[in-house]
């Protein structure tokens, strides 16, 4: 198979090779397309073979459900069974916008979207281009992230066709993705409770302002028992390297990342950095990715995926980073982190 790119200069001059990529999702292929949080895999979530495709294309667990994309609430009613009225209000609050709820789904859905639950984890996304896709696709687009499974996520499209040259029809070019990591995952688990499965750029502190209780799901807290939303059940975010992370204050970072890159160097290991540029100035490192000032959550949002996947291409051994305060937005970027690290999260 032959991946095509298309780069979008103007929506709506360049309609209709959003036209063809609509065609291609309604002929059961596969398009990688951009969206705020980070590019998405997508394929007609109403056909149950192309939603197997997305599983083949990325080596991904068939029991690893998919996140369904669509440009409206009018596109969730016709794959939705019921809203309750907090969905609904959380729906009318941050959508489009990077937050998935998981619903009860209409039995149009197939099971290869769903993983065999009863439940389709449903977004709207706030992007442009993919809102344009998704009205030429005409049907809800399953969306997960356009990576091989366990790999970090794409933000480019760059990055989605280094790993996924040949493995699918196209890929929509729309440049590097806003905000960087995947977007939140609620649950409505209660008439004024909302649980969260997977953090991301809708904050606790922004569902609160609709929902009376926000909680963390166990899994995600504890670690135990069966995580309930897509990307949260297997080895996931992780660079080729091993990883540490670092959290703490600026001084104590970085005396904890030089003592460790020193020790490696002494092992004759190729060492990469990802961090601060504060740590950065104060240890001089062959490969190092800076993302930004120390303690700046968005930036290293942003930067995150991208800096991992540079250590892939310089071949490091081992990946000293810095991480951030897990609150806000830093509970999702820390999540991703420990993810990727393998749990190896040191605060200092």
């Amino acid at each position: 198979m032959k991946t095509s790119v298309i780069t979008m200069a103007d929506i709506e001059q360049d309609r209709g090779l959003l036209k063809k990529a609509g065609q291609i999702i309604r002929q059961g292929g596969l398009v990688a397309f951009p969206t705020e949080t980070v590019y998405g895999l997508g394929a007609n979530g109403l056909d149950e073979r192309a939603c197997k495709r997305i599983y083949e294309a990325k080596g991904r667990p068939s029991d690893n459900p998919l996140i369904l994309t669509v440009p409206d609430l009018a596109g969730a009613t016709a794959v939705v069974a019921r809203f309750s009225h907090l969905e609904k209000a959380l729906i009318e609050r941050f959508w489009p916008g990077p937050l998935t709820l998981v619903l009860p789904r209409k039995a149009c859905v197939p099971d290869a979207a769903t993983g065999g639950l009863d439940t389709v984890a449903l977004r709207c996304p706030d992007h442009a281009i993919c809102q344009a896709f998704l009205q030429e696709a005409g049907v809800p687009v399953a969306g997960p992230s356009a990576n091989r499974s366990t790999r970090p996520s794409p933000t480019t499209a760059a990055e989605v066709l280094h790993d996924m040259d040949g493995r699918i029809d196209m890929i929509i070019d729309g440049g590097m993705c806003h905000i960087g990591v995947e977007s939140t995952i609620i649950e409505c688990t209660g008439p004024a409770e909302v649980t969260i499965l997977r953090p991301g750029g809708v904050t606790p502190t922004m569902l609160a302002e609709v929902a009376e209780a926000v909680i963390l799901d166990a899994p995600l807290v504890q670690g135990i028992g069966t995580p309930k939303a897509p990307g949260m059940k297997y080895r996931h975010y992780a660079p080729n390297a091993p990883m540490v992370v670092f959290v703490g204050t600026v001084e104590r970072v970085t005396t904890s990342i030089r003592q460790a890159y020193q020790e490696a160097l002494a092992k004759g290991q190729n060492v990469g950095l990802l961090v601060s540029q504060e740590v950065a100035d104060a240890v001089a490192a062959e490969h190092c990715y800076v993302w930004g000032t120390h303690g700046d959550v968005i930036a290293l949002a942003n930067q995150l995926y991208t800096g991992l996947l540079s250590f892939d291409t310089e071949r490091v051994d081992v990946i000293l980073a810095e991480g951030v305060i897990s609150k806000g937005l830093g509970l999702a970027v820390m999540n991703r982190m420990k993810k990727a690290a393998g749990g190896h999260v040191i605060e200092v």
